[in-house]
């Protein structure tokens, strides 16, 4: 008999208990919340795991259009939904409204086509008015660019031709003997004066 109940998993207290008693059985259960934190878990820290940058923006994007999508779809069945339960309640009046406002639609679509049509042909003049006005613009441009640079051009032939003028004039190792030769020939006299009209004075008062 003792070695069947060693046998047995339930506790000998159990089985030995009269049937009116409350049976209580030790579980353990989940720990509380004023209880500390447990020693192997002290110097734990709950790092979440990493974020792809790259797929949070294609799973945002997806879970965009799936809203999207979905609402859409929501509210085309509660439409069909509302036109359905609208149409067994009034009947024919609905079905004649519903031509009319096709009718309608289909007229403000047609008159909608053509202020497209007009918008667009004033448009394209528009534009090809601009084009014709920016050629004429980058014509005159491009004209004027060319006469500033002839005129930039004569001016530095000018001055070209101006120097070879005063450059006959200069002294080189050529005509360094002639030029002194000349100058000991004509002596000047530069010890003179001019006075407020312009005129040349050669010779002052405190001269002796």
């Amino acid at each position: 008999m003792l070695r069947a109940l060693s046998r047995c998993h339930a506790p000998v207290v159990r089985l030995l208990s009269p049937r009116t008693a409350v049976l209580v059985e030790a579980v353990r259960g989940r720990k509380s919340r004023t209880d500390p934190i447990a020693k192997s878990k002290l110097g734990r820290i709950k790092t979440p795991p990493p974020v792809d940058p790259v797929e949070m923006v294609v799973l945002k994007e997806r879970y965009t259009e799936y809203n999207l999508v979905l609402r859409a779809l929501r509210l085309e069945f509660k439409e069909q939904m509302l036109r359905k339960k609208y149409e067994e309640e009034v009947g024919s009046v609905a079905e004649e409204r519903t031509k009319r406002e096709a009718e309608e639609h289909r007229s403000l679509m047609a008159l909608n086509d053509a202020e497209n049509l007009r918008m667009r042909e004033i448009r394209a003049q528009r534009m090809q008015k601009e084009a014709e006005a920016a050629e004429l613009k980058k014509r005159e441009a491009a004209i004027l660019r060319q006469q500033e640079l002839e005129s930039y051009i004569k001016e530095k032939e000018r001055q070209i031709l101006l120097l070879q003028e005063e450059a006959k004039d200069f002294i080189t190792p050529d005509n360094l003997d002639q030029r002194i030769e000349e100058a000991l020939d004509n002596p000047k006299n530069y010890n003179f004066a001019i006075d407020k009209e312009g005129r040349v004075v050669k010779r002052t008062a405190f001269q002796q």
